[in-house]
């Protein structure tokens, strides 16, 4: 039962990430109908520039956070003025090429940069750990579900009680129409790609103390991220959350039984399953209906 429970902990905290990027995707997505392959990358460059600036150069944690945030959505910023943009009215399949390539550049840098070892950062809330009946807690685990939630509470509220939120929407659902009302397309798409890389920061800053950070972690959590909201309810918000909680925790129950490594190929087992048998997901959406 410990184990199951220990399981369980490890599950949620990893399907709260995935959620994250999932949000991210959707908030993206809902703006400018951009699938956004290089979301993990965020979470990883987050993670790295985390640990230099909190390892390395010493800095104290709030400066620390605020350079890594401002930092991520500056270069999410920059992906989409000059490399997504100027296509942005050709095909999807162009698009997630597009950002494909760009989550590649991106492994090659920080490669390049910081080498192969995986980079860790300490945790905000101290190396505590809670013993709770025979598990272990740590208190990061807490943050990270607790960032989650009111990651999501924040989108909702910013998408259905104010008019920047219903704004972005617009320019999704009828771009033309959105321009005659007078509303900035580009400005909101701009808008999107921040929030977006904002919450992909956040999650990465708060992961990378408890699961250490290398190179290639941008694709495998993007990847995630990704199946979990395919898994929810591609378009919806809530439907990230529920299939990234539900991804992290069939993750983590089933390599308390398989050997480790095969987190990925459940993740890929499961997306076949979805496309084939629910293609709409848990909550009822499909990427080409994809609104939430």
């Amino acid at each position: 039962m410990t184990q199951f429970l220990q399981l369980v902990i490890t599950g949620i905290t990893m399907g709260a990430i995935y959620s994250l990027i999932g949000l991210g995707y959707v908030t993206i997505y809902k703006t400018s109908h951009v699938v956004n392959m290089a979301q993990g990358s965020f979470v990883m460059m987050a993670g790295f520039f985390g640990f230099s600036l909190l390892s390395q150069a010493g800095l104290p944690y709030w400066l620390a956070i605020i350079i890594t945030l401002v930092a991520v959505v500056i270069i999410s910023v920059g992906m989409y003025l000059l490399v997504l943009k100027p296509i942005m009215k050709t095909s999807l399949v162009n698009m997630i090429l597009a950002t494909v390539g760009l989550s590649l550049l991106f492994e090659a840098l920080v490669l390049l940069i910081w080498g192969g070892y995986g980079k860790s950062v300490p945790a905000f809330t101290g190396s505590q750990m809670w013993h709770i009946g025979g598990v272990r807690l740590a208190p990061q685990n807490l943050w990270v579900i607790g960032l989650m939630v009111l990651i999501f509470v924040a989108l909702y509220l910013l998408s259905s009680r104010t008019r920047i939120g219903k704004q972005m929407t617009a320019t999704a659902t009828n771009p033309n129409a959105a321009r005659k009302c007078g509303i900035s397309t580009n400005k909101m798409i701009i808008l999107a790609f921040a929030i977006s890389s904002l919450i992909g920061a956040i999650g990465g800053l708060a992961i990378t103390s408890l699961i250490p950070m290398t190179y290639m972690s941008g694709g495998t959590w993007g990847l995630n991220g990704f199946i979990g909201a395919i898994l929810g309810g591609w378009g919806s918000s809530g439907g990230a959350v529920l299939g990234g909680l539900a991804l992290g925790l069939i993750q983590s129950l089933l390599t308390g039984v398989m050997p480790t490594g095969w987190e990925n190929a459940i993740a890929f087992g499961l997306l076949i399953l979805i496309l084939y048998f629910r293609p709409q997901g848990l909550l009822g959406t499909t990427m080409t209906e994809g609104e939430m």
